[in-house]
């Protein structure tokens, strides 16, 4: 038995023992209503075209010969994930003809996008790459990631809009469910679709079927209506272009960073899982370097931690219920730190297979638990007038923490040894901690899962001015260099040149004074 078919395995038992749970617990039956249901069949569509990009891509470029240095440009494939909000005003604010009228923003956006991301899976299945003849299956792939993340634009905002308050965590947790299990079929179940050793249909074939995994989503749209989406100019008749682009490029931006907190924020987003993402970064290093047999790390951690982290993530709602938002991000956020202290034992100890396990489950459970909470936390930051925009922005912000500041692992590692290197990933954790409780002791961090209450109209209408322009505009500039240089590891003078630019933006769109009004 496969490991992938021993996940699935576990994966549905544990979904299974969560119903039964939840009817039995009043913190958990929250699972059980329309609209988590609902981001489940979403997360399951927005699940299954990066893995499908990613890993099965590379393995079958590896059967048919493709040299690893020709495969290495799947790396391209993540940019148009990591720079979505670019594009995510768009998505936001600009009504589809028919499309918009017969479902509405969000749904007119998802069946327009999921109809030409099924053909481009098709299409790049069908392309049969083959050594020297790459171009149409590159185009076809780069096609189908920039779909596959406008996708994910719409699903984010639709997902956010439709969730009432008391299911947001719940509706979060499940969307996380369903975007493993479209990993888990565009994995193992695109492999033993295409591979002579599962049902031999070829790898044409086998994407076409995957392609399929769009109805879910459509399922679940169709059943969902329309959401809550907010057209602030709807009844406007006769909108200027500088009018609309001010609403669906500026605003948003100026809605977020005009709020009380808003650049703590922004910091905290940034350093909050720092710790963690650090000790991810080097623990298949160390694994190794303890001697680990493969057996032994494969069944600790694709089968053990997987289970512990899809426990973790459940557990996330209810302890982010009982707990409000505040509490829940400070707790989650000691306990991955206590998770490091598990590898720093595990380092002193050496090769010992249970304490590998337990390492690793708790490591898994608390950052499941962590997952669902901040997730859920930066879904609440999004105004619903904006919400593809602004959502688009801070997941992509929280991703310059977890890869660009976890960049200088491997050298902490190397100078201090593997046990004074989960140590410092412990120190990491504290700027993250401290800047929590500076948030929360000042009121910026409320219990509740939504933490805006809606756009400030008064603030909105007045002038923007120049320089909060400009500013904005280097805020997006510097921010889309960081993310580039770190995904292409361009030179270290781009990189400090985008977080220069990042800076002065901030800075600019903080303080520069708007023109005066009559």
């Amino acid at each position: 038995m496969s490991v992938d078919l021993i996940r699935f395995i576990i994966f549905v038992a544990i979904l299974g023992g969560l119903a039964v749970v939840a009817l039995s617990i009043p913190a958990f039956r929250p699972y059980l209503r329309k609209n988590p249901l609902i981001t489940f069949l979403l997360g399951i569509s927005s699940g299954f075209p990066l893995t499908l990009l990613i890993a099965t891509m590379t393995f079958w470029l590896a059967k048919v010969g493709i040299d690893t240095a020709t495969i290495g440009f799947a790396v391209a494939l993540g940019i148009p994930y990591t720079i979505k909000f670019l594009w995510a005003p768009l998505v936001d604010k600009l009504p589809l003809p028919f499309l918009t009228k017969a479902f509405g923003q969000r749904r007119g956006w998802l069946f327009f996008i999921q109809a030409l991301l099924f053909v481009a899976i098709w299409q790049l299945g069908a392309s049969n790459p083959q050594p020297g003849q790459m171009g149409t299956f590159a185009i076809w792939a780069l096609i189908t990631a920039f779909l596959s993340a406008t996708q994910d634009i719409v699903i984010d905002a639709y997902r956010i809009e439709i969730l009432e308050e008391e299911e947001f965590a719940h509706g979060t947790a499940t969307n996380q469910f369903g975007y493993r299990t479209g990993n888990l079929i565009a994995g193992a179940g695109t492999i033993y679709f295409a591979s002579n050793e599962g049902l031999g249909l070829g790898w044409a074939t086998a994407y076409g079927l995957t392609a399929f995994c769009i109805v879910p989503a459509i399922l679940g749209a169709l059943w969902a209506g329309p959401g809550k989406f907010v057209d602030r100019f709807e009844h406007t008749a006769g909108m200027k272009v500088g009018q609309w682009l001010t609403e669906a490029v500026v605003n948003p931006f100026r809605e977020f960073l005009t709020r009380h907190g808003a650049f703590l924020i922004l910091c905290f987003v940034l350093v909050y899982k720092v710790g963690d993402a650090m000790g991810q970064t080097m623990l298949g290093p160390m694994i190794v370097d303890l001697g680990f047999p493969d057996l032994d790390y494969i069944s600790a951690n694709k089968l053990w931690g997987f289970g512990a982290l899809i426990v973790g993530s459940a557990l996330g709602a209810p302890f982010l219920l009982w707990l409000g938002m505040g509490r829940a991000l400070l707790i989650s956020g000691l306990m991955m730190m206590f998770s490091n202290v598990m590898f720093m034992i595990l380092a002193a100890t050496g090769n010992n297979y249970w304490m590998l396990v337990a390492a690793i489950v708790t490591e898994n459970m608390t950052s499941g638990i962590g997952l669902t909470v901040f997730a859920t936390y930066l879904s609440g930051l999004s105004s619903i007038a904006y919400t593809a925009t602004q959502f688009a922005l801070l997941s992509s912000f929280a991703g310059v923490g977890r890869t660009f500041m976890a960049g200088p692992a491997g050298i902490v590692a190397e100078k201090l040894g593997w046990v004074g290197f989960w140590g410092f990933t412990v120190v990491a954790a504290i700027p993250g901690m401290l800047l929590l409780w500076l948030l929360w002791s000042k009121g910026y961090v409320g219990s509740g899962i939504r933490q805006t209450d809606g756009v400030d109209e008064r603030q909105l209408r007045q002038p923007v001015g120049a320089w909060r322009i400009v500013g904005f505009a280097a805020i997006v500039a510097g921010l889309v260099g960081i993310l580039l240089a770190q995904q292409l590891e361009l030179a270290s003078s781009i990189m400090t040149a985008s977080i220069a630019t990042f800076a002065v933006g901030a800075l600019l769109a903080w303080k520069g004074k708007a023109p005066k009004t009559a």
